[in-house]
């Protein structure tokens, strides 16, 4: 659905002229992709023992993603991937997606399934390993006393499982969390009251004010406050490979957000933002910053991907690898009040095997065996779920 007209008119109406103010962002985004930056990369024991250079977290932060290497050990991560495979097979779980999504996968295997709570997913959510990588990244946001960085909610999510040749799960370069309410929605926009206001290198991608408020009132929005979002390598993957890739960019959102006020652009036009959708990032409107789009380097089973919120991202059209390319998504959700009132209601789901409060109701593991339960749970694990 797209965003009312009169909505948007009098919204532009309202901001005056922002050209100038478009301009200098547009000067500071092409700056930053003329630099040709690559995703920044951490190894686990930097972060395990304290040892994170300044400049490479400040390269994080201008960056807006980062792969943190060796979060769990390799063959760990393996033995996970083997015993999903096997929950999927003894539960016929493609034939469930089928059922959920006529036509969806005719030609191959789903590459992405509504599962949320077998054994490994529930098992990485809660390792200490992964608590440590999220307080570190948590740690990164200018948080001022709106989330607890070092206390983390639990955000069920799902798995991909991506096969050689499968072209079918492209997705395009894109914003999650929202899409016309960060114009016209007074919470959704609170984060970039500067760069609306006409300030945008004022703007800082990682201030938390006004982001833990209320989650988007829009379809393809996220009832939680996540810090980054992200998913754990259960197979080695890299360019070619059907994974992800990002403009490693955090400032592009405030390119994003002025460029429909720009003459070209009709009065009730928001660059094709639309709430039923993702927020598109086309060749139409917004080509300087597609050149910035490049893959994620090469990763191998145990590392961790993770990328900021409002981060321009996208996946691989096709699988040109040999190998599958099987994530679980896990993002980084402190502890706030936001947070903690989705958690309920997550907690019900998981104890009936149902899907989590803001995915579509498939419901595939309600009969689900050796799906994960309360047992399952360590001391932490439960904080986590707000079940402790």
């Amino acid at each position: 659905m797209a965003a009312p007209a009169a909505c948007v008119a009098a919204l532009k109406q309202r901001a005056g002229d922002l050209r100038a103010a478009f301009a200098a962002i547009d000067a500071a985004v092409a700056r930053a992709i003329d630099a040709r930056p690559a995703v920044p990369e951490v190894a686990w024991p930097a972060i395990s023992d304290g040892g994170v250079r300044t400049e490479l977290a400040a390269q994080v932060r201008r960056s807006g993603c980062v792969v943190v290497r060796g979060v769990f050990a390799a063959a760990g991560a393996a033995a996970w991937d083997a015993e999903l495979a096997e929950y999927l097979s003894a539960n016929a779980a493609d034939a469930a997606m089928r059922a959920r999504r006529p036509g969806r996968w005719a030609d191959g295997p789903p590459q992405m399934y509504s599962v949320y709570w077998s054994r490994p997913q529930v098992m990485a959510r809660q390792a200490p390993a992964l608590a440590a990588v999220r307080r570190w990244l948590n740690r990164l946001w200018r948080d001022g006393g709106a989330f607890d960085p070092d206390l983390e909610c639990s955000y069920a999510d799902r798995v991909r499982r991506r096969t050689p040749g499968d072209a079918s799960l492209a997705l395009g370069p894109h914003i999650d969390g929202g899409t016309h309410g960060r114009w016209l929605d007074p919470a959704q926009s609170a984060p970039y009251r500067a760069v609306l206001g006409g300030d945008p290198l004022a703007f800082d991608p990682f201030d938390a004010a006004g982001r833990v408020a209320s989650g988007a009132a829009e379809p393809n929005g996220c009832a939680m406050f996540r810090t980054w979002q992200g998913w754990t390598a259960l197979t080695a993957q890299g360019p070619g490979d059907g994974t992800l890739q990002v403009v490693p960019v955090a400032a592009a959102i405030g390119w994003v957000l002025l460029r429909p006020f720009l003459a070209d652009i009709a009065p009730d036009s928001l660059c094709g933002a639309e709430a039923s959708n993702a927020l598109w990032i086309t060749q139409e409107f917004h080509a300087p910053l597609l050149r910035g789009l490049t893959p994620i380097p090469p990763v191998a089973p145990g590392d961790t991907v993770w990328w900021h919120p409002d981060l321009i991202h996208a996946v691989e059209a096709r699988h040109g690898g040999s190998g599958p390319s099987n994530v679980m998504y896990i993002a980084a959700a402190p502890d706030c009040p936001r947070n903690r009132a989705y958690l309920a209601p997550q907690a019900a789901a998981f104890r009936a095997g149902r899907a989590p409060p803001d995915f579509p109701p498939d419901d595939l593991e309600t009969g689900f065996a050796a799906r994960a339960g309360e047992a399952s749970l360590t001391a932490l694990g439960r904080r986590q779920m707000g079940m402790a």
